[in-house]
Parts: C-alpha cells; sequence; structure tokens
C-alpha cells in the first residue's frame, strides 16, 4: 500500500516500461479480435524471451544464496539475535538479507532459531528478511526495476519488517 502510493512506475526499468506500454497498445488495437488459442503462439514466445532473459539473474541469486549459506558458521545467529539484544531484529533482517530461500526452506531454521531461545518476533523477522529482501532477488528485480527503486523497496519492505518484528515480540 505504501510503496503504491509513491507512484514509482517511471522508475522502472526500460524494459519493463516498454512491455507495460507494448501491452496496452495491443490490448487497445486488437481487443476481442483473436481467442485466446490464436494468441496462444505468441504468448509462449513471449514467455520464452522472458525467461530466457531473466535466467542469468535467477543462476546469478542462486550462487550468491549458496555462496553465503556455506560460509555462515554454525551458532552464528543464536550468539547474536538472543533476547538480551535490543537490536536483534534489525539484525536479523540485515543476516537474513544475504540469504536466499523460501517460505518453507527456512522454517525449519526458524524451529531451531525459536527452540534455542531466539524470540519469535525476531524469528519471524529474520524469514520475511530471507524470503523477502535476499541479494539474490535484487539480482532479479535489476531486470525491471532501476538501482533507485530496488533501494527504495528494500528500505520500505525492511522498515516495515522491523516495526513487525518488534510488534510481534511486544504481543508473543
Amino acid at each position: 500500500m505504501v510503496l503504491g502510493r509513491m507512484k514509482l512506475e517511471p522508475l522502472l526499468s526500460d524494459w519493463a516500461q516498454g512491455v507495460m506500454q507494448q501491452a496496452q497498445a495491443e490490448e487497445a488495437f486488437s481487443e476481442g479480435k483473436r481467442t485466446f488459442s490464436q494468441r496462444l503462439p505468441e504468448i509462449a514466445r513471449e514467455a520464452f524471451g522472458i525467461v530466457k532473459s531473466v535466467l542469468p539473474y535467477v543462476l546469478i541469486g542462486i550462487g550468491i544464496g549458496a555462496a553465503m549459506h556455506g560460509f555462515i558458521p554454525t551458532g552464528f545467529f543464536e550468539a547474536y539475535i538472543s533476547k538480551e539484544n535490543p537490536l536483534a531484529v534489525p539484525l536479523a533482517v540485515i543476516l537474513g538479507v544475504p540469504m536466499y530461500s523460501n517460505a518453507a526452506g527456512v522454517l525449519p531454521i526458524i524451529q531451531v532459531l525459536v527452540q534455542k531461545g531466539v524470540p519469535l518476533g525476531t524469528a519471524i523477522a529474520f524469514m520475511m528478511a530471507v524470503v523477502g529482501l535476499s541479494l539474490p532477488e535484487a539480482t532479479l528485480l535489476k531486470k525491471v526495476m532501476s538501482w533507485k527503486l530496488i533501494a527504495i523497496f528494500f528500505g520500505t519492505v525492511t522498515f516495515f519488517i522491523i516495526l513487525s518484528g518488534y510488534f510481534f515480540n511486544v504481543i508473543l
């Protein structure tokens, strides 16, 4: 909601703006003239083109995530994001950014952190950062966003993840 009100569309990459303009022009020109089956070959070509152009970013993202996953020592998180640290939530968010996982993949890690005494709100903030703010994600977003828009997106999402982490620590 906050990002939507910022009117950030001009900060999309030239490629994304071109795709949006092309889609709007095609919709206005061919509205109701072709069936789905007639448009299917064009849709398939466009989808393949998008996958082909995004694939290098996906591979870079997976590589960054794998490298970071292999270099973080065991017990590192429990030592720095405990109940005693008032900056545990922002630190958990910062520590989650270099990692790359989906929500299902990070749940076992969250379970272990909570069992080791990490507050639930801090663990949830860490999970949201891993899933929504990873460096690999930024490399993927670069295809459709300018660096300025990526920074605004990451800053806004980081702020609200930290806010929700503290909130859940208070109520849970």
